[in-house]
């Protein structure tokens, strides 16, 4: 057991994609945790399948290393702005952060939320210029902008005095200064053990502790994870679990686990400033307080930033309901969604009042949700989805929705289209610069309504050589009417099993979803009308056979391929009359009969 001054509690945050997973591996790989002839993966700490599919963190993930006589606990988090609530939960376990940039991109929209968040909450960022080695980095520039950043964001005296350094998470090696050699990590292990305050804490204190996040042992049931922040704990002891509500219950610690690498590792007493996963506390869940019967007191609540953006999820009462799921039943849905309840205060799940049948669940973004519905229909639930809607609240007595601040990097000939697109969608351009590489970059205020539905467009118009990131801003008074998608759908007009011939003749309607051999229902959608109107299409439709043959009259047809659509791209994709059906071995669009309210509703925008 270390003692509290020996032990650094430490985050990494950074902008996606700018290699906090990557560093985080040669930090793993330096710390001798492995064996020689042990076979590592890359991205390690991504362990949830959804996160090495997309290629991004979802889930913010502990793992200690040690360095000497030094314990050093990191927590990867996400990059992407939708998950910014595992972000805010972990920043009260740790006494630094390792901010992440890159040395050419510099600092992003993501880079400023999470820095705010550090920021003040009082901590003292470490900056890391990563991606050193890349032909283009600049990091005498990105250093100067990082620096503006901090200024901006209103940081004290003491947290821009920051300390810095350089790296490659990809090559492993950092350095203090831009000419030293390119050697190893170990220069920033030493930064980390100089730049960063020991815990606070006594350990002669009675035992408290904060649940900041939940893990799930199929042997013992719920664990709570969180920083002990006085005195220590043992297996066996009797503790007290404070809810939200104030409800006090008396358990008994069965296991206490520590993280070493990738692994957990059971040990008999922990203390101060350790990061530790408990077990024998049921009912537990994020925010709640562990302390020791001699001395109850209750933490403050973790808050978080509100949810933005809400969708609600209902049975799938399609034509093939059960034909590839297993729970089709709004009981199992009902269950299932009250155990991510408790497990991810950053949705926000409740009824649909009026309405038994539904269930609204919002979120921080469409990725946020579309995770949560990804993982459902991959344990076998079958689910329908109503078209996205904004988070709205009243502010002095002002109707008012989500902005959001767009960051857009696209080639130069495209930025004229980018720039009508987002006009029409009610955003304001703040910034627009082009670099000596052709490259224009462009910051829009826009409403969250505005955004929906245009990243797919964003990939087609710039050939998927754009990139847009973006970050909640504030809530503005509502924007009014947003012109949402221009085209109409194909409408299928009877169920049975599309053929070559009659997608053949559709073609020069539109774009087709589906191929010749799928099955499909009455009022499925199976295509986009070329123009702004909803066609109803017979795409069964055989063609006439006749007794008659004659030289060339059966001509070879050639199809172009179905566009098919992620679930992501489906949410995107539908409108209010509209609805998703997400079965585990499709995702198919239909149409839906509105009901007088929600005519009402929607027409008022």
């Amino acid at each position: 057991m270390h003692k509290p001054e020996q032990i650094r509690n430490v985050a990494i945050i950074a902008h996606i994609d700018h290699g906090k997973t990557t560093l985080l591996d040669s930090l793993l790989k330096q710390s001798n945790i492995f064996r020689d002839n042990e076979v590592v993966a890359e991205r390690m700490m991504d362990s949830f399948d959804q996160e090495k599919e997309r290629g991004i963190t979802i889930f913010a993930k502990h793992t200690s290393i040690i360095f000497g006589d030094y314990k050093i606990n990191i927590i990867d988090t996400p990059g992407h702005a939708d998950f910014s609530g595992e972000v805010e939960r972990i920043l009260g376990m740790v006494n630094s952060v390792l901010l992440l940039v890159d040395a050419q991109e510099g600092p992003m929209p993501q880079t400023r939320f999470v820095l705010s968040k550090s920021l003040k909450m009082g901590l003292r960022p470490i900056v890391v210029l990563n991606k050193i080695d890349r032909p283009h980095a600049d990091p005498d520039r990105v250093l100067d902008e990082t620096f503006d950043l901090f200024a901006e964001l209103g940081a004290t005296d003491e947290q821009l005095d920051f300390r810095y350094c350089y790296a490659s998470g990809l090559s492993g090696f950092a350095m203090q200064g831009i000419d030293d050699a390119r050697v190893d990590m170990k220069p920033l292990f030493e930064l980390i053990i100089s730049a960063v305050d020991h815990p606070k804490g006594d350990i002669n204190s009675p035992f408290l502790m904060q649940a900041a996040t939940i893990s799930y042992d199929d042997y013992v049931g719920r664990q709570a994870c969180g920083r002990i922040l006085e005195g220590v704990v043992k297996k066996g002891q009797q503790v007290i679990h404070i809810n939200a509500k104030g409800d006090q219950a008396r358990c008994s610690i069965t296991k206490i686990e520590n993280y070493l690498g990738l692994q957990k590792i059971e040990t008999e007493a922990a203390s101060v400033g350790d990061i530790v996963c408990l077990s024998g506390v049921p009912e537990v869940t994020i925010g709640d307080t562990l302390c020791d019967p001699s001395k109850i007191l209750q933490l403050p609540p973790i808050k978080l930033d509100e949810p933005t953006v809400s969708i609600e999820i209902s049975v799938n009462n399609s034509p093939f309901v059960g034909k590839s799921g297993k729970h089709v039943t709004m009981n199992k849905i009902r269950d299932r969604l009250e155990k991510e309840r408790r497990s991810n205060i950053s949705l926000k799940i409740e009824e649909v009042r009026g309405e038994q049948e539904k269930i609204r669940v919002a979120g921080r973004g469409e990725l946020h949700l579309s995770v949560l519905i990804e993982t459902m229909r991959r344990e076998g639930y079958e689910l329908s989805l109503s078209k996205p809607q904004v988070v709205t609240k009243e502010i002095d007595g002002e109707k008012c929705e989500p902005l959001e601040s767009v960051h857009i990097e696209v080639p130069q000939e495209f930025s004229g289209t980018v720039i009508e697109e987002m006009a029409r969608r009610r955003g304001e351009m703040q910034h627009l610069n082009t670099d000596d590489h052709g490259i224009t970059k462009m910051e829009f205020l826009i409403p969250t309504r505005g955004l929906m539905g245009y990243r797919n467009e964003f990939l087609t118009i710039t050939r998927g050589l754009g990139i847009l990131t973006s970050v909640f801003e504030k809530f503005t008074p509502w924007k009014g009417v947003i012109p949402g998608r221009s085209k109409g759908v194909l409408v299928s007009i009877c169920p049975g099993k599309t053929n070559g011939y009659a997608c053949f003749n559709l073609q020069d309607r539109g774009t087709l979803f589906v191929a010749p051999g799928e099955e499909v229902y009455e009022g499925m959608i199976v295509g986009e009308n070329s123009r702004d109107n909803d066609l109803v299409v017979n795409v069964i439709k055989g063609k006439q056979l006749t007794n008659v043959r004659a030289s060339g009259s059966d001509e070879n047809i050639i199809l172009t391929p179905p566009r098919k659509f992620t679930l992501e791209q489906a949410i995107d994709y539908v409108q209010d009359d509209e609805l998703i059906e997400v079965v585990p071995d499709f995702v198919r669009m239909r149409k839906r009969y509105l009901s007088e309210n929600e005519r009402k509703r929607f027409s008022k925008g």
